[in-house]
């Protein structure tokens, strides 16, 4: 039995050996990385402790990163805490970038720290950008050709369509960048600051003739605040004349206007054709009414008989009246016409 087990001592004893090279090689591939890590660190004069590479790793943090921007900010003669950008690089920055922002802040003599820096970053804006637009203002152009529109289109007091392009000159803001609204606000203000003046300009003639004149109006309403941007300048690269839009809705008003008005006679039309039948209606109600009448003559010439009011004398009378009458009226209808015939 005591052979058996020294049988089995002597397998067991090359498999130990092997684990534990492979246990030494991989411990001193480990070690040889954090120390060509921390001799790179220390050649450059930014301190940073073996145990505190091995932690940066145990917390999830590239060792690498954190001493790269270390000994970039050592170089630059900025002093950076370690524990601070490992902070931001678990927060989920970009330690790198806001490094390299810092520099270039204190190579231009822009006031930016650390803790600013990081909350820009933070907020979702590129801080290395914005420090870049501060030393080397931006162009902008408005409108915006991406947005597919190519000109902002506005309309004098004339009535004359002008379409202008402007270029707006803007630099960041470090002290707005969190909160602060972007570029796209800018190109909406100066778009409605363009339109404000061309259209209380009196003729078209002035602003072709003036076109500065949308610029200091434009200048003067402050349109950068509560942006992250400072307006340098906004130059108007093009004025072109559009459309006479007064004469177009003078125009179309004028059509509205005349089929307003045939509307309306058309209506006194009606009207009157209907008054006019109404008419009709009613003298035939009264031609009506007038046999009516007529029809009871007779009945009380017949009730006047019977009652004893009319004699027999008094109606040969009241006939020969009555024809007399007629031969009269026949005379005077007759009289201008013989007398026209004998002249």
């Amino acid at each position: 039995m005591g052979a058996s087990i020294a049988a089995i001592a002597g397998n067991i004893a090359p498999l130990i050996t092997v684990a534990i090279v492979i246990v030494v090689l991989i411990f001193l591939g480990i070690f040889f990385y954090f120390l060509k890590v921390w001799i790179r660190a220390m050649a450059a004069g930014a301190h940073v402790s073996l145990f505190n590479l091995v932690g940066m790793k145990l917390r999830g943090i590239k060792p690498v990163t954190i001493v790269d921007a270390k000994i970039m900010a050592t170089k630059a003669g900025l002093t950076v805490s370690t524990n601070d950008m490992e902070a931001h690089y678990l927060a989920g920055g970009a330690v790198t970038k806001v490094i390299r922002a810092l520099i270039a802040a204190d190579k231009a003599n822009i006031e930016l720290s650390f803790k600013k820096a990081c909350a820009i970053d933070l907020a979702g804006r590129d801080i290395l950008q914005a420090v870049a637009t501060s030393v080397n203002p931006r162009v902008i152009d408005c409108p915006d050709p991406e947005k597919g529109k190519k000109s902002i289109d506005a309309v004098a007091m004339d009535g004359i369509q002008l379409m202008a392009k402007a270029r707006v000159t803007i630099r960041a803001n470090i002290d707005r960048l969190v909160g602060g609204a972007t570029d796209e606000t800018i190109i909406a203000r100066v778009g409605e600051g363009i339109v404000t003046s061309i259209g209380s300009a009196e003729t078209y003639k002035k602003v072709l003739e003036n076109p500065d004149l949308i610029s200091q109006q434009v200048l003067s309403k402050g349109l950068d605040s509560g942006t992250a941007y400072e307006i340098l300048s906004i130059d108007i690269a093009d004025i072109d004349v559009g459309k006479n839009i007064g004469a177009s809705l003078q125009q179309h008003q004028a059509k509205a206007d005349l089929e307003i008005a045939k509307a309306k006679a058309e209506e006194r039309r009606a009207m009157a054709v209907a008054y006019e039948q109404e008419m009709k209606a009613r003298v035939q109600e009264m031609r009506a009414k007038v046999v009516e009448a007529e029809a009871e003559v007779p009945k009380a010439m017949a009730q006047a008989f019977r009652e004893g009011n009319l004699g027999i004398m008094d109606y040969y009378k009241m006939k020969n009246i009555m024809s007399d009458t007629q031969m009269r009226d026949s005379i005077a209808g007759m009289g201008p016409k013989d007398k026209k015939g004998s002249a």
